[in-house]
């Protein structure tokens, strides 16, 4: 169930986003996704809102089967570490192994924001959002960015997230998530499809 919210994030609050390419413990990555988001209601923090299922291109297109992704907005007393060990805890439970970057996953949960925290500092998040392209694929950060630092390029972030999110305000770019998303080249969001129900 899709539930608006454009406001943006109260305080206490955090962006997830959920990917599912392969078949784990729960079923195809349709029932993943659905399991995984009650797993997150059930763990140590609160459902806010969440967004349709869409049906997207994997990153890079063609490489692998298409994803399906969701994103959702939850409150909680974890910090912003211990939020993303949780997300961690939760994705080894739906048999999710890190053998390989950009690989089939069964269960991918990235945290995109807490509240408007920029981790560690300004200047190692502008470095990791303006690497280039090759580089991304060679390369992973040892420390918690935020935000996530590849969100603004994804349309597979910014459309489910704009349907609960839309007016949050991402602080290095001063722009909403529905600016970001419109920022996008037509291309991007073309094939990005909502399930039903």
């Amino acid at each position: 169930m899709s539930q608006a919210n454009t406001s943006g994030l109260p305080n206490g609050n955090a962006l997830v986003c959920l990917g599912s390419n392969a078949t784990s413990q729960a079923g195809g990555p349709q029932e993943t996704v659905r399991a995984a988001i009650s797993s997150l209601e059930a763990g140590p923090m609160t459902l806010l809102a969440r967004s349709r299922l869409y049906v997207s291109p994997f990153m890079p297109r063609g490489a692998q089967p298409d994803v399906v992704n969701a994103v959702v907005s939850v409150a909680t007393n974890l910090d912003p570490e211990a939020l993303l060990a949780c997300l961690h805890e939760i994705e080894t439970d739906f048999d999710r192994t890190r053998e390989t970057r950009w690989s089939n996953r069964t269960l991918d949960l990235d945290l995109l924001t807490y509240n408007e925290k920029i981790l560690p500092d300004q200047s190692t998040l502008r470095e990791w959002v303006d690497l280039d392209a090759q580089s991304q694929r060679k390369l992973a950060p040892k420390e918690l960015i935020l935000p996530h630092p590849r969100m603004q390029d994804r349309a597979f972030v910014l459309v489910p997230a704009a349907e609960i999110a839309g007016e949050w305000v991402h602080p290095l770019f001063g722009k909403t998530i529905r600016e970001l998303l419109a920022a996008l080249p037509p291309e991007e969001t073309a094939d990005i499809v909502a399930l039903p129900g």
